[in-house]
C-alpha cells in the first residue's frame, strides 16, 4: 500500500507506542487522526506530526472506556476526513502483574474495556467505510502477551487473547473485502505503561517504540499481493 495520503485512525496516539505510530505516517504523509485522553498531549503530537510532513493531523480526546464517546468519535473522525483508509487499534493499559485476586475489581472491568471492548467498538463503527475503499486496513496493536501465557497477567493476557481471536477471525470475515488485517504481537515496549500502574520493570528489556513503529509502517506498505497478516516482535 502507497501511504502517502492515505487517511488513518490511531488510537492510543498521544504517548507511547501510538506517539511513534503517528510519527512515522506524518513522515510517509499520511493524513492522521490521533485519539487518546489527553488533549494536551494530542495537540503536542499533532503539531509533531504536521512539522514531519503530514497531509493532515487532528486530536480526538475520547474516554475509550466510554461507548457512546467512542461512537462520537468515530463519527467525527469519519466526517472530518470525508472517510477513512487504515485504523491503527493500538491504546491498552497494563495492570500490575500479581494474582488475580490481587488486580483490583475497577482494575479488571478497565483493562478489559480499553484494551478489548474498545478496539471492537471502534471497528465496528469504521469497518464499513473502510470496506467502501478500494484497499484498506486495520492492523491491532497486541501483545505478546496475546500469544505467550506470562505468570502474573491474568486480565491483561485474557485481554490480549481476545485481541488476537478478534483479529484472525475478522481476517477472515473480510477474506472477500478490500479490508486487509493484520496483528501485531510485541514483546515489552519502553513507554511508560508499566509505570503508569506503579510497576518498576527494567528499560533494558524492552523494544524502543521507535522501532517498533517502522514494523508498522513496513507492515502496512507492502504491496497489494503480499500482506503480513501476523507479525511478531521479541528481543
Amino acid at each position: 500500500m502507497n501511504l502517502t495520503g492515505k487517511r488513518v485512525i490511531v488510537t492510543g496516539g498521544s504517548d507511547g507506542i501510538g506517539r511513534h505510530i503517528c510519527l512515522k505516517l506524518a513522515d510517509q504523509g499520511c493524513a492522521i487522526a490521533i485519539v487518546g485522553r489527553n488533549q494536551a498531549r494530542l495537540d503536542a503530537v499533532v503539531a509533531e506530526c504536521k512539522a514531519r510532513g503530514a497531509a493532515e493531523a487532528r486530536a480526538y480526546a475520547a474516554d475509550l472506556t466510554d461507548a457512546a464517546a467512542i461512537e462520537q468519535a468515530a463519527a467525527a473522525m469519519l466526517d472530518d476526513f470525508g472517510g477513512m483508509d487504515i485504523l491503527i487499534n493500538n491504546a491498552g493499559i497494563w495492570h500490575k502483574a500479581g494474582p488475580l485476586d490481587s488486580i483490583d475489581a475497577d482494575m479488571l472491568v478497565a483493562t478489559v474495556q480499553t484494551n478489548l471492548t474498545a478496539l471492537m467498538q471502534l471497528t465496528r463503527h469504521v469497518l464499513p467505510v473502510l470496506r467502501q475503499q478500494e484497499e484498506a486496513a486495520i492492523l491491532n496493536v497486541a501483545s505478546k502477551s496475546g500469544v505467550v501465557a506470562q505468570a502474573g497477567q491474568s486480565v491483561y493476557s485474557a485481554t490480549k487473547y481476545g485481541v488476537r481471536g478478534f483479529t484472525d477471525v475478522l481476517k477472515v470475515d473480510e477474506a472477500e473485502t478490500g479490508v486487509r488485517v493484520a496483528g501485531l504481537y510485541q514483546s515489552g515496549t519502553n513507554t511508560g505503561m508499566f509505570a503508569k500502574a506503579d510497576e518498576d520493570v527494567p528499560n533494558h528489556i524492552f523494544t524502543e517504540p521507535d522501532d517498533l513503529a517502522d514494523v508498522v509502517v513496513f507492515m502496512l506498505s507492502r504491496p497489494p499481493k503480499l500482506w503480513m497478516h501476523e507479525v511478531r516482535v521479541e528481543l
